[in-house]
Order: structure tokens, then C-alpha cells, then sequence
């Protein structure tokens, strides 16, 4: 990927923060896990749709970047989620329900380079 220049946008990314522990040491099924991140992939988007960073993500369809990182653990994502508010970045955390459980969370997309750091912590999920 090109760098970008002086006065060009960013690149935006999605990020999803999954709780890894969903799926190592509780034994959900995988797909029941990819389905929670994209239930809020899909809620931050729709919550957030007129932004401007994501219109133009969506602008680019083909083009989309996510990045899905592991949370260890629902102390580690509820944490990120109130770090995120506290820093005013735009996200959704995903409680299933009727269970009431924390799963996951997407940001807004946004210019990778604003949020990196508060998220530099979690590792790509695996």
C-alpha cells in the first residue's frame, strides 16, 4: 500500500475487538464468535452511518480494511470500551442476548492512525 501524501485521506479501518477467551477457554464455536463480531461491525455502522469517515469507508467497497484483535477476557473489552469513551472514539459494544454477555465491540471506521494507540495493546485475533 502506497503511502499517503500531504493533504490525501487517511486510510480507514474497522476495528472489531473479539474476546478471545469465547472460543479458548469457554469452547464457543467459532462461527457463533465471527457472528457476534460482525453483529457489531454491522451496529456500528448503521449507528454512525452519516460520519463522513463512514461514508467514505463504505464509498469504498471494495476496497474495506478491517483489523479483528482478541480481547483476553470480558474485564479486557469492557475496559476498552470505557477507554474509548473516555477518548470520544465512536464504537459499539456487543452484549448477546438474552445472556447479557459482552462479546465484542466495533469501532467506527476511522483513520487508523487516531486509534492505533489505544488499541496497541491487543494483538490480531487468532
Amino acid at each position: 500500500m502506497a503511502a499517503t501524501g500531504a493533504g490525501s485521506p487517511s486510510r480507514l479501518v474497522q476495528y472489531v475487538v473479539v474476546r478471545s477467551d469465547l472460543v479458548h477457554k469457554l469452547s464457543w464455536p467459532l462461527g457463533a464468535v465471527i457472528t457476534q463480531a460482525c453483529h457489531a461491525a454491522t451496529a456500528a455502522i448503521h449507528l454512525h452511518y452519516g460520519d463522513p469517515d463512514t461514508q467514505r469507508y463504505l464509498a469504498e467497497l471494495d476496497t474495506m480494511h478491517k483489523v479483528v484483535l482478541g480481547a483476553p477476557d470480558e474485564a479486557a473489552l469492557s475496559g476498552l470500551s470505557e477507554n474509548l469513551t473516555q477518548a470520544g472514539v465512536a464504537h459499539k459494544l456487543w452484549i448477546e442476548q438474552p445472556e447479557n454477555i459482552p462479546t465484542c465491540l466495533a469501532l467506527k471506521p476511522c483513520p487508523k492512525e487516531t486509534v492505533q494507540p489505544l488499541l496497541r495493546k491487543f494483538k490480531l485475533f487468532k
